[in-house]
């Protein structure tokens, strides 16, 4: 398992970093840290933890959400801060959570369109993958606008000087994540995937934060574990599931499965604590 949780990412939200008095004795200095940015955060808090972060020597990734930033001209003050203060090549582009867009950019296409983040010579764009389909996107389910933004980015990527990669909202299923990413590369899509795993947490939070985000196939794992009382009262860890998408990869399954990014829903420190455990060999 050691092998798959090689170069991990993790997710922070500026609230529970500042909570944080010693990053470095949690996370191994590399790591790559994305910073979230949802509703309500504002950009000075994002831009002081990416520039904690970047000075703590750690590779920093902060959100981009189109339906937040609202506009060019707001979004290349974003872009021209980060470099300038905070060191940061490296973006997650997406949407963003707000269900109408602040202005005029509701996308990550449009994010892309502007040719600001070549301007300012990022060397990392990620943008988001729905393994289990995302409402939002395609409401009757089918993926089709899903995969067709995906290719569109694909082409993006051949022809752009950073490197892309796919990172994927968080799954319980690993037979599900596995046939969606082999899918992508039957369908021309061949930029690296990220797979989005849970970190350890209460499983009555991680059953909300599910719901919350539209989990689909992999919600039904979890109401199965719940069912089970001895595995009802101890913590969720993403054990089961690391392992079985290390013994899909190992059968040469969706070989554009490069690594793995948590989502410290029950903790950074929790999440931190269980990926030292697992990596220090």
């Amino acid at each position: 398992m050691s092998n798959i949780l090689k170069d991990f990412s993790i997710e922070v939200m500026p609230r529970t970093l500042a909570k944080v008095d010693c990053l470095e004795s949690l996370l191994p200095k590399g790591s790559r840290v994305y910073v979230a940015h949802i509703e309500g955060v504002e950009f000075q808090d994002m831009l002081a933890t990416a520039k904690r972060l970047s000075e703590a020597g750690y590779r920093v990734m902060p959100h981009f959400p189109a339906r937040i930033v609202g506009n060019v001209k707001i979004l290349e003050s974003w872009v021209e801060r980060y470099v300038g203060e905070a060191n940061v090549s490296e973006a997650l582009l997406l949407a963003g959570s707000p269900t109408s867009p602040h202005g005029d950019l509701s996308n990550s296409m449009q994010l892309l369109q502007t040719g600001l983040f070549e301007k300012y010579q990022f060397k990392r764009l990620h943008v988001a993958g729905h393994p289990e389909g995302n409402k939002d996107i395609d409401a009757d389910g089918s993926g089709e606008k899903a995969r067709e933004a995906l290719a569109w980015k694909q082409a993006y990527a051949d022809q752009c000087d950073a490197q892309m990669a796919i990172v994927t909202q968080f799954a319980f299923d690993a037979h599900a994540v596995v046939d969606w990413a082999d899918m992508l590369l039957e369908g021309g899509i061949r930029m690296p995937v990220h797979i989005g795993l849970a970190g350890p947490t209460k499983l009555q939070t991680l059953i909300k934060f599910a719901i919350a985000c539209g989990v689909g196939p992999s919600l039904k794992v979890l109401q199965k574990r719940a069912l089970d009382l001895t595995k009802l009262l101890t913590p969720y860890e993403p054990a089961e599931i690391l392992q079985d998408l290390s013994n899909l990869l190992s059968e040469g399954r969706a070989e554009n499965i490069e690594c793995i990014h948590f989502f410290p829903l029950g903790g950074i420190s929790s999440t931190a604590q269980w990926l030292g455990q697992r990596t220090a060999t």
